[in-house]
C-alpha cells in the first residue's frame, strides 16, 4: 500500500524536492522552506503548525502517540556546484547533505500515512508526529530549540534518516550503537606583549607557542584519554602575525574535537582546560580557551534498530539493510535520543556503479530515485511501530 502512493505522488515529490535545493536557506533562516511545507501539509488535509522562527511539527492519524519521526530542513554556507536546472539559485548556500530529501520524504510520508488513515476503517490507530527541524547544521544544533518547544512531549520513540552517497540507492545502512561522534569545536587565542625577531628571550614567543598548542595538543589528549575512545582534534585555522621578523601579539587557533562515545566526550571536558595552560604556560603567554560543546554521540537503541530494520526489509527487499560503520561527523539527533529511544539510518543515495560523492561538498549530486525510497521507509517505519503496540 505504501509503495503504491508513494508511486502515485513520486514525480510531485521530486518536483517538490527541487524547488528546496533551488531556493535553499541557512540554519534559522528556513522561512520559505517552512512556508512550503505547511502548504503542501495542509493541502494533505493536515493541520501543521510553525515552529518559534522556523520549522514545522505536525500530527498525522487519531489515539495515543506512537512515535515521531524527524528530518532536518537547513542548508549549508557552500557554492552549489552540480550542473542541473534545479541548482541553487542562492549565491553561496546550498543543500549540500541532503536535507532536501530529508524534508521532501517526511511531507511524502506524512501525505502517505493521512491517505492511509482516510482509508482504512479505524484509521491507523494510533497518532505519528511529524517534526520538520530547522538548524541541524549549527551547534549545539536546532535540536535543542525545537525539543524545548515540546516536539517530545510524550512521544516514546523517534526515527531519523540520512542521506548516504557512500550507499547505493535501494540500500539502507544500519548499526546498533552509537552511528555518529560526538562534535566539539575549540578555539585558543594566545596573547602576548609582541617584539622583535632578534630579541624573542624579551617577548613571548606567541607563534611558537601556537605551534605547541597545535603539534601538542591533540597528541597529548591521545596519551591522556582511553584511545578506544577515538579522539579526533584537527586544526581548520591557525593564524598569526603579519611579518617575518616582527612577533605578533595575538594568534588564534581553531579546529573541531570528536569523540566516539559519551564517556570519552566528558573526559576531554574535564581535562582540556589544564592540558591548553600546561602546554602553552611556559611561554608567558595569556591563553583564552573557548571549548564550544557540539552534540553528543547518536546512540541507536537495539529495539528501535531491529523495528526499522524490519520495516526497510518488508518495504524493500530482505537485502536492502546493510551494517554501516560509525561515522566521525556530528548530528544533533542525538539530542532527541537523550529524551527516547530511537534510531537513525542512512539511505542510500548513489546510482549503483556511478560516482562517490561527499556530504558537505558543492558538488554532492543526489540520485533522485532515493526520494520516494526514503518517504516508504519513514512511512513504513510508522507503521510498524504502530503495529508493534497492538
Amino acid at each position: 500500500m505504501i509503495g503504491s502512493i508513494i508511486a502515485d505522488i513520486e514525480a510531485e515529490l521530486i518536483e517538490f524536492r527541487r524547488d528546496i535545493h533551488a531556493h535553499p536557506e541557512l540554519s534559522f533562516q528556513e522561512f520559505a522552506t517552512t512556508d512550503k511545507i505547511v502548504a503542501r501539509l495542509q493541502a494533505a488535509g493536515l493541520h501543521p503548525e510553525r515552529l518559534d522562527g522556523t520549522g514545522v511539527v505536525c500530527e498525522v492519524g487519531a489515539g495515543p502517540l506512537a512515535l515521531a519521526l524527524r528530518a532536518d530542513i537547513d542548508a549549508l554556507p557552500v557554492d552549489d556546484l552540480i550542473e542541473e536546472e534545479f541548482r541553487s539559485t542562492v549565491a553561496g548556500v546550498a543543500h549540500a547533505c541532503g536535507h532536501d530529501v530529508h524534508l521532501t520524504a517526511l511531507v511524502g510520508a506524512g501525505i502517505a500515512l493521512q491517505r492511509i488513515h482516510d482509508s482504512t476503517p479505524g484509521g491507523l490507530g494510533a497518532r505519528v508526529r511529524l517534526i520538520f527541524q530547522p538548524a541541524e547544521e549549527v551547534t549545539p544544533g536546532g535540536a535543542l530549540r525545537v525539543i524545548s518547544q515540546g516536539v517530545l512531549d510524550e512521544v516514546p520513540e523517534v526515527y531519523a534518516i540520512h542521506c548516504d552517497p557512500n550507499v547505493d540507492v535501494g540500500k539502507v545502512g544500519s548499526r546498533i550503537g552509537a552511528i555518529t561522534a560526538a562534535g566539539d569545536t575549540l578555539i585558543i587565542r594566545l596573547r602576548g606583549h609582541g617584539g622583535h625577531t632578534s630579541r624573542p628571550h624579551l617577548t613571548e614567543d606567541l607563534v611558537y607557542a601556537l605551534a605547541k598548542l597545535a603539534t601538542d595538543l591533540p597528541s597529548t589528549l591521545g596519551r591522556l584519554i582511553d584511545p578506544r575512545h577515538a579522539i579526533s582534534l584537527v586544526w581548520g585555522e591557525i593564524s598569526s602575525g603579519h611579518a617575518a621578523n616582527v612577533v605578533p601579539s595575538e594568534g588564534i587557533l581553531r579546529g573541531t574535537l570528536r569523540c566516539l562515545d559519551v564517556a570519552g566526550w566528558n573526559q576531554v571536558a574535564e581535562v582540556l582546560p589544564e592540558l591548553v595552560e600546561r602546554i602553552a604556560g611556559p611561554y608567558g603567554v595569556e591563553v583564552d580557551l573557548e571549548h564550544r560543546r557540539g552534540v553528543p554521540p547518536v546512540v541507536n537503541t537495539e529495539d528501535q534498530v531491529t523495528l526499522v530494520e524490519s520495516a526497510v526489509r518488508a518495504e524493500l527487499g530482505e537485502n536492502s539493510v546493510q551494517l554501516t560503520p560509525q561515522s566521525m561527523g556530528g548530528e544533533d539527533f542525538a539530542w532527541y535520543l537523550t529524551h527516547c529511544p530511537g534510531a537513525l539510518v542512512r539511505v542510500g543515495t548513489r546510482t549503483p556503479g556511478g560516482i562517490t560523492y561527499d556530504i558537505h561538498q558543492g558538488d554532492l549530486l543526489i540520485d533522485e530515485d532515493c526520494v520516494p525510497i526514503a518517504a516508504r521507509i519513514f512511512a513504513a517505519t510508522a507503521l510498524k511501530s504502530i503495529q508493534s503496540r497492538r
